[in-house]
């Protein structure tokens, strides 16, 4: 699978822009807010149907616009498959698959995988557990819809029993028979969910430690440590137990919803013992094994999105992650660096055919 050519509307702070890409390697080079980002969030959008880094649709318009529209020709299994991403002010999110629309946008995910690394992935490590949730539903939405679906059933009958707490304070009162009901609702979603995620991190870790071998050249042993209420309890049992609190706190306290994921280096949490580098290594390796997790369920190549990740990491580093991704068996990729010189000294030694624009006030092909 790849991705033939792509068209912008209104999208971010490209007016109009069209391109035909190489089947192997992509490259964009410009300086810092010159908008190659933007390119490798659209291709996002036709995969994912939402950008990776703002989630509000309407604020990815062109300034002073009203609509942006994204398209391109998706290359799978022989056939083309036209996507088409339209979204305008006050309206609803157009997203169609040659020509016809979605009357439910979950029902794209999985079609066209792709996998993004980029400097925001420092948030998996710095910031909090629904940041590490979303990495892996994320992970098991693109080749399982019945995991996807399960996750949006959870979610709404999380969010319904929620109310329904915040409504018992209110009134002062309390309906046990309706709570049940709720939580009659979440326990069969939540325990397949989380069967799911057990299953996932396990199958992973040996990949991941594959890749981070690979660009650390050895030395270090990662981990990740799933932890969840429902490891060593029956969710029913901890919905019971927890009802008094979820009464006090007016949310539901426990579940999958709660669920995290302990990122470690040699033994201890990489957000506290790992540099800069380390942690780097840490994120694009587990990145590049979302990316072999996913191909040896689908059985094609996602596109995998390089965004500017080779800042801070020294020309070794660098080079061996080019190979990695340029000699394995790897599909389609898009890479973002402000340094065109590295690019092409390291690109001149690969065997596979690439692309490499240069982006300015506009953009344009270096042959």
């Amino acid at each position: 699978m790849y991705l033939k050519n792509i068209s912008l509307i209104n999208f971010k702070n490209y007016a109009q822009v069209e391109l035909q890409f190489s089947p192997k390697i992509n490259c964009f080079v410009g300086n810092n807010g010159v908008g190659k980002t933007n390119i490798l969030d659209a291709i996002h959008y036709l995969s994912i149907t939402k950008s990776f880094f703002n989630s509000i649709d309407t604020q990815n318009i062109r300034y002073e616009e009203d609509f942006f529209i994204i398209q391109g020709d998706f290359e799978k299994e022989g056939k083309t498959e036209s996507i088409y991403c339209g979204i305008r002010k006050n309206r609803k999110k157009q997203f169609k698959r040659n020509k016809k629309e979605y009357q439910r946008l979950a029902d794209h995910i999985g079609l066209l995988p792709v996998v993004m690394i980029s400097p925001a992935d420092s948030s998996l490590i710095s910031e909090g557990s629904e940041e590490r949730r979303k990495f892996i539903d994320a992970v098991i939405s693109q080749y399982d819809k019945p995991y996807l679906e399960d996750l949006i059933n959870y979610n709404r009958a999380l969010s319904q029993r929620n109310i329904l707490l915040k409504e018992f304070a209110k009134t002062d009162r309390f309906d046990n028979e309706s709570l049940q009901l709720w939580d009659d609702q979440l326990i069969p979603h939540g325990e397949r969910i989380h069967s799911k995620r057990v299953n996932f991190i396990k199958r992973l870790i040996p990949i991941f430690q594959k890749y981070y071998d690979s660009i650390a050249m050895g030395g270090e042993k990662v981990n990740m440590i799933y932890q969840s209420h429902l490891k060593d309890s029956q969710f029913r049992t901890l919905l019971n137990e927890s009802r008094y609190k979820d009464r006090i706190l007016q949310y539901t306290t426990v579940g999958i919803h709660k669920d995290d994921l302990n990122l470690q280096l040699s033994g201890y949490p990489i957000k506290r013992v790992g540099s800069q580098g380390q942690q780097k290594t840490y994120l694009v390796a587990l990145k590049l094994a979302k990316l072999e997790f996913i191909r040896n369920i689908a059985g094609f190549h996602p596109i995998l999105l390089l965004d500017d990740i080779f800042d801070k990491f020294d020309k070794l580093r660098v080079t061996q992650i080019i190979e990695l991704v340029a000699h394995r068996e790897f599909g389609q990729i898009f890479i973002t660096d402000t340094n065109q010189d590295r690019l092409e000294n390291i690109l001149a030694d690969m065997p596979a055919d690439y692309k490499l624009f240069k982006i300015n006030e506009d953009i344009r092909e270096v042959i």
